[in-house]
C-alpha cells in the first residue's frame, strides 16, 4: 500500500514501501516535456535534462556526480517525454542518503555552465542524428507527426537540430525555473524505505524547493483531431527494408476506455499469439516483428501497429493488416481471446512491480498526469470489467478510414500509390 502526503509548499511525496527487496529508487517528475514547448525553444525540456548532470558547485562536473554514483553500484538515468520530465536514482538502501543527496543537488544546484551548455549542443545533435539515420527508431515520430497535426503533441522531444545549435543559456533557465517548481512535481520513494529517507527528503530538497512563478493556465492548448480523410507521410531512405507505421488519434490517460483499448491492441498485435504476428508474420512470412500498441498522453492518445517489410511485399502485407482492422471492427474478438489478452495484461503488472523503479513510476506518473491513483489491483479490475462488446465499440470507433494515418521510411516519393491502399 502507498502512502501519499502534500507539503506546505504543494509538493507531492508517494511512498510505496516494498519489504522483499534491499533496493530503494528516488524518483522525481515534473510536469513538464516537450509539448509545452514553443517552437523557438522545441527541444528545452530535453536539453535541460542533460545539462542536470554537468556539474554542480558540490560537484562540478558530470565525472564528479557519476563517480559518485558508480562506486556504489547505483542505476541512475533520466527521461524527457511529451508531457513530463524524471530523474531517477534505484541503490542499495544502505547508501539511500547518497541517492537523495546527489539528486537534490543537481536539481537545486546544477550550474548550467555555458562552457558545458555549448558542449552538450553536440552530444545532443548526434543524439537527434542517431534517432533520424536508424528508421526503426524514427517511424514513430514521422507517424506523430501526421496524427497530431498542428499541435506541439507532434514535435520531436529532442527538437530540431536548428533550436540545439542557437537556443541560449537564458532561454533554458528560465524554461526550468517555470516548470520546475514544487506544485508541479511528483517525488516518488519504493523499495526498503524508512523514516530516516523522508526526513532527509524534507531537509534536502522539499523545504527548499519554492515556488517562483506564477504558472497560468492553460500550460498547452488541448489536442482535439480534426482530421477528415487519411494522411500519408513518406520519409525517402535507400533501404532494404521499409518501416511502416499505420496510426489513427485515439483516447487520453483519464479516459475510461483505454482500458479496452489496451486490450484491443494485445489481442491485435500485443504479443507472439495476437492475430497480426500470427497472420503478417508467421502464416505469410511478410515481416520478421508486427506489434500494435497504444500511446496515452493527457487529453489524447493513439494506436501504432508497426512493422518492417520487404518492399516488393509491402502491398500484401497493408492489405493483411488492414482486413484485421475490418475483421475487429465488424466481428469484434471472441470471449477466449479477450480472457487470454486480460492475463497477459495481469502478468506483465505483477512482473513489472517486482522492481522498485517500475514501482516508483507507477505510482508518480498516476499522481502527477491525472491526479488520481489506481493500484495494481484497481486497474486490474478496470481491465476485468471490459467486455467483448467494449471491445468492437473502441475498435469501430478508432478505426475508421478518415482518421487513418499511414507513415513509411523506404525508397518512396509519391503517395498516390498508398492513397488506394488505406481503405477501411
Amino acid at each position: 500500500m502507498y502512502k501519499k502526503q502534500e507539503f506546505s509548499n504543494k509538493a507531492r511525496l508517494i511512498q510505496v514501501p516494498f519489504k522483499d527487496t534491499k533496493a530503494v529508487t528516488v524518483l522525481f517528475l515534473f510536469g513538464v516535456g516537450s509539448r509545452y514547448e514553443s517552437r523557438e525553444i522545441n527541444g528545452a525540456s530535453h536539453f535541460i535534462e542533460h545539462l542536470m548532470f554537468k556539474g554542480t558547485k558540490k560537484r562540478p562536473t558530470s565525472l564528479d556526480i557519476s563517480k559518485d554514483l558508480d562506486r556504489v553500484g547505483a542505476e541512475f538515468n533520466a527521461m524527457t517525454s511529451k508531457d513530463y520530465t524524471g530523474y531517477y536514482v534505484k541503490i542499495n538502501h544502505e547508501k539511500k542518503e547518497l541517492a537523495v543527496d546527489i539528486l537534490s543537488d543537481m536539481l537545486l544546484n546544477s550550474k548550467f555552465d555555458s562552457v558545458e551548455v555549448n558542449r552538450e549542443r553536440g552530444v545532443i545533435i548526434e543524439e537527434i542524428n542517431m534517432y533520424h539515420d536508424n528508421p526503426l527508431m524514427a517511424i514513430e515520430g514521422v507517424l506523430e507527426e501526421s496524427i497530431f497535426k498542428g499541435s506541439s503533441l507532434g514535435w520531436d522531444i529532442a527538437g530540431p537540430t536548428s533550436v540545439i545549435k542557437k537556443v541560449s543559456r537564458k532561454q533554458l533557465i528560465d524554461f526550468r525555473d517555470k516548470y520546475y517548481q514544487p506544485d508541479n512535481m511528483v517525488i516518488a520513494v519504493s523499495g526498503k524505505i524508512n523514516a530516516k529517507l523522508i526526513k532527509l527528503l524534507e531537509e534536502k530538497f522539499i523545504n527548499k524547493i519554492q515556488k517562483n512563478t506564477e504558472m497560468k493556465e492553460p500550460r498547452f492548448k488541448n489536442f482535439e483531431s480534426k482530421q477528415s480523410e487519411p494522411r500519408i507521410s513518406l520519409k525517402f531512405r535507400d533501404t532494404k527494408q521499409v518501416q511502416l507505421a499505420l496510426g489513427f488519434p485515439a483516447y487520453g490517460y483519464s479516459d475510461d476506455r483505454t482500458y479496452a483499448l489496451h486490450l484491443l491492441t494485445i489481442i491485435l498485435g500485443g504479443n507472439m499469439s495476437s492475430r497480426l504476428f500470427t497472420q503478417v508474420r508467421e502464416r505469410r512470412g511478410l515481416c520478421y516483428f508486427v506489434r500494435c500498441y497504444p500511446n496515452f498522453y493527457y487529453e489524447a492518445g493513439n494506436v501504432v501497429i508497426q512493422s518492417g517489410l520487404d518492399n516488393s511485399r509491402l502491398d500484401e502485407a497493408i492489405t493483411v493488416i488492414q482486413n484485421e482492422l475490418r475483421k475487429v471492427k465488424s466481428k469484434g474478438v471472441l470471449a477466449r481471446e479477450l480472457k487470454n489478452a486480460k492475463e497477459f495484461i495481469r502478468g506483465k503488472i505483477v512482473l513489472n512491480l517486482e522492481d522498485s523503479s517500475n514501482l516508483a513510476e507507477y505510482y508518480a506518473k498516476q499522481e502527477l498526469l491525472v491526479n488520481k491513483i489506481l493500484t495494481p489491483e484497481q486497474k486490474m479490475k478496470n481491465y476485468s470489467e471490459v467486455t467483448v462488446k467494449d471491445i468492437q465499440n473502441v475498435a469501430q470507433d478508432i478505426f475508421r478510414q478518415e482518421k487513418a494515418n499511414l507513415a513509411l521510411i523506404g525508397p518512396f516519393r509519391n503517395k498516390k500509390k498508398f492513397e488506394k491502399l488505406i481503405r477501411l
